[in-house]
């Protein structure tokens, strides 16, 4: 039996799209931790173990892909699922993403849908 989600962690440099996730999140009924940066977000993952991840690719101390392959091989993070969040629509960034370990890629701009679509495939 697969258990619910409930904690998610979102990790973006941009303080607007921190909130802008999290108030999606939140109205959906979901605990959110904030980080803003790859590497804050590795240690609140491994520190919390949200049931999954919205990563932002490009942030200021290292690029989303890093950090979520870092999340993949880690012994305590590596089955929490993660989804990738871009402004980069190019199919081979999306491919790149998977291939890491990705569950989702979502493209900015976004609907409140297209954040809540891949946590109901979880």
């Amino acid at each position: 039996m697969r258990r619910s989600l409930q904690t998610i962690l979102v990790a973006d440099d941009s303080m607007t799209e921190r909130a802008n996730l999290a108030r999606i999140l939140r109205g959906a009924g979901y605990e959110v931790l904030m980080a803003a940066s790859g590497n804050e977000a590795f240690e609140l993952a491994v520190r919390h173990e949200p049931d999954a991840v919205f990563l932002d690719i490009l942030m200021e101390d290292g690029d989303g892909y890093r950090t979520c392959r870092e999340l993949k091989r880690h012994e305590t993070t590596a089955d929490i699922p993660v989804i990738m969040v871009s402004s980069k629509a190019n199919p081979v960034d999306r491919q790149w993403a998977m291939k890491l370990g990705a569950s989702a890629y979502v493209v900015k701009p976004y609907a409140d849908t297209d954040i809540l679509e891949p946590l109901a495939r979880l």
